[in-house]
């Protein structure tokens, strides 16, 4: 059970920053393109404020740009406001009239940086999902409280025995907890820092 969170911990932690240097490249290549592009620009601002102020509700929202209320938008997994946000931008790149061969070669990069940013978006809902389900460890934690209960009642009554059954339900209870923390790869003891989608954003107010 260690080995399969911490291998799907390991997988969302390694998505989530080239998710935020996809976020980057894409602002990148609507600077490129001209003014055209600046409301674009600007509902993707917004949506990466609103990702880091909902997927991090405990820390320091983003300051100095405008986004969507985050209040009931879910920790993990999609939420519809910002994948709208996602389709809006996407329909007004392809409404972009280039007026040249270097915008329309323009265009075309953008779109494939969209592509690939949209792409990349997917990878981080699915890669934030739990690897056990809630009736999983309901049961484990059920045939647990059975073993130590069968130990206890069996086992003679020493003070090695009142020692060791003690530690090893702490330890037990350690590990899940463990278990637990890493199967919720946002919040928690060991989630995973919000610093590079705040680099990305910091990027996209700085240009």
């Amino acid at each position: 059970m260690t080995n399969s969170v911490k291998s799907g911990f390991d997988a969302a932690y390694n998505v989530r920053g080239p998710y935020a240097a996809a976020l980057a490249q894409f602002d990148g290549c609507l600077q490129d393109y001209g003014r055209e592009t600046d409301p674009m620009r600007a509902l993707m601002r917004a949506y990466t404020a609103a990702v880091i102020a909902s997927t991090w509700p405990d820390e320091t929202p983003p300051e100095g740009v405008r986004y969507p209320d985050t209040k009931g938008m879910p920790l993990t997994g999609e939420s519809g406001v910002l994948g709208a946000i996602i389709d809006d931008v996407g329909k007004e790149l392809r409404r972009l009239q280039p007026a040249d061969p270097l915008h329309q070669h323009l265009q075309s990069a953008c779109e494939q940086e969209y592509a690939d940013l949209v792409k990349s978006r997917w990878t981080v809902i699915e890669q934030a999902r739990p690897s056990f389900t809630p009736p999983f460890y309901w049961v484990l934690v059920f045939w647990l409280v059975i073993l130590f209960a069968s130990i206890g009642l069996t086992a003679p009554a020493s003070p090695v025995t009142m020692i060791v059954i003690p530690l090893s339900a702490i330890f037990i209870s350690a590990a899940m907890f463990v278990i637990l923390d890493l199967d919720t790869p946002y919040g928690g003891l060991f989630g995973i820092p919000s610093t590079a989608m705040r680099h990305a954003l910091a990027d996209m107010m700085a240009r």
